[in-house]
């Protein structure tokens, strides 16, 4: 790969990354999910911190838990909120405080922070990859950047129900960063909150079979993507302030989307991901590898939870388990329920699902011993959220259940419908909910933000 330079208003420089080990004769390739088989193996550059010089350094933030919610799954990844009350019921006509039209689709989730609520989407007319930012009191859309324009990956390497904008940002109250794929490759992006480009960073090439969905994580100094794919996955951390690459591991040559989870847990910090076959821990400031277990399936898209020192991890596709593991990797209880798109979570000593068929559940995080199980109906694609002793997930048709996270038994709170489809998750700071939704069908649809309570 040879070095290119792109244009693009405020953008101050561009980071090209050469490309040279060849991983085809240590990778296994596989198909995944049935349908066309895998491309080309990829050459992945593997990087280490030692080689690049980069410090991985504390950085200290002014972000608050319960006003903030800087990133995919919230304040610490995990889906829970921090705020002590949230909206419990609203509808089309009662509750919204404020809504906004979002061009084209995606469905990353918002994020927001200080007076700002961040999204990405993607306008396929236009072949337009776009960050946008409105206010987060009145709603008034502040400005949209325009991250990559032209080279749009081919429709048959997106799924149907997938969007060219999946990721959700991350930011440190400075910068918000995303990666999307463009080009045959995943670039990464540096904005500042008023919407001027800091850095682009083209993170490798990806052979997609449908689509690119990871969101970026926040680790001290370093903002780190997860990039699986069929053609060679690796993991790759950037450091946040200038967009040079710290690390780059290698992964499998096999589909999957999952996003990364950091938490501290066995007395470390770790990376924990699940995906091609196995559930992996990392150490975050360097990529190197800490531990690797056989588990869930080839292909998943949650993200994995972590409570009281156990690591829990579901997928997927075309295998199906659940799975529970001490914090050095040691299986401790499994099944066979399948959460292919959405998340656990894990609250206290109880650990909680819904499947993308609408079958809630609850178990038992320490044995695995089913509490209770209640079919609630629809698709799901979002994950559930938790605030304040209950659980908000929605479906497909646009409708928020909210129900206690309770181990007696399901209770439904409230059952809430605006819209006609939501595949994001919700953003819960103190008293406010801001949810991303789909409006009508085909070409008369259109999403909104939405801004619930406050």
């Amino acid at each position: 790969m040879t070095k290119k330079q792109i244009t693009a208003p405020e953008q101050k420089y561009w980071r090209a990354i050469p490309l040279a080990i060849t991983l085809g004769g240590m990778l296994s390739l596989s198909i995944g999910c049935g349908g066309r088989g895998p491309g080309k193996v990829n050459r992945i550059d593997e990087v280490s911190l030692a080689s690049s010089g980069i410090e991985v350094r504390e950085v200290a933030t002014q972000l608050s838990p319960t006003r903030d919610w800087p990133g995919w799954r919230g304040p610490s990844g995990n889906g829970i909120a921090a705020a002590a009350s949230a909206p419990i019921r609203w509808s089309d006509s009662e509750g919204i405080r404020w809504s906004a039209n979002v061009p084209g689709r995606g469905h990353g989730s918002p994020i927001v922070i200080g007076d700002r609520v961040l999204l990405a989407t993607a306008v396929d007319a236009q072949a337009q990859q776009l960050v946008l930012a409105y206010d987060r009191e009145s709603g008034q859309e502040l400005w949209q950047r325009i991250i990559h324009e032209g080279n749009f990956p081919d429709p048959a390497e997106v799924h149907t129900k997938g969007t060219n904008a999946n990721s959700t940002l991350a930011s440190d109250g400075n910068l918000a960063f995303i990666s999307f794929f463009n080009n045959s490759h995943v670039t990464a992006t540096a904005l500042d909150l008023d919407g001027h480009i800091v850095w682009q960073t083209e993170l490798g090439p990806f052979s997609s079979k449908f689509g690119y969905a990871p969101s970026p994580m926040l680790y001290k100094s370093l903002v780190i993507f997860a990039v699986d794919n069929w053609g060679g996955g690796y993991l790759v951390g950037v450091d946040a302030g200038s967009g040079q690459v710290a690390w780059r591991v290698a992964r499998p040559a096999k589909n999957s989307h999952s996003s990364p989870l950091i938490a501290t847990v066995g007395g470390r910090d770790q990376l924990l991901i699940a995906g091609c076959d196995q559930v992996c821990s990392y150490d975050p400031a360097t990529g190197k590898q800490l531990w690797s277990a056989a588990g869930t399936s080839e292909t998943t898209c949650g993200t994995m939870v972590v409570a009281n020192e156990l690591v829990f991890a579901s997928g997927g596709y075309p295998g199906k388990q659940t799975i529970c593991l001490t914090a050095d990797g040691k299986k401790v209880w499994d099944n066979r329920v399948s959460f292919y798109e959405p998340s656990l979570l894990a609250v206290d000593d109880l650990l909680f699902g819904v499947t993308d068929s609408g079958i809630a559940y609850c178990w038992s995080a320490a044995d695995g011993r089913e509490r209770w199980k209640e079919r609630l109906g629809g698709n799901f694609s979002s994950s559930p959220t938790y605030c304040n002793g209950n659980i908000y997930v929605s479906d497909l048709s646009g409708k928020t259940y909210v129900f206690a996270a309770s181990g007696e038994r399901y209770q439904q709170v409230s059952l809430n419908r605006v819209g006609n489809d939501n595949y994001a998750s919700p953003a819960i700071i103190d008293r406010e909910i801001f949810l991303r939704v789909g409006f009508g069908s085909g070409t008369d649809r259109q999403e909104k933000l939405l801004a619930i309570g406050g």
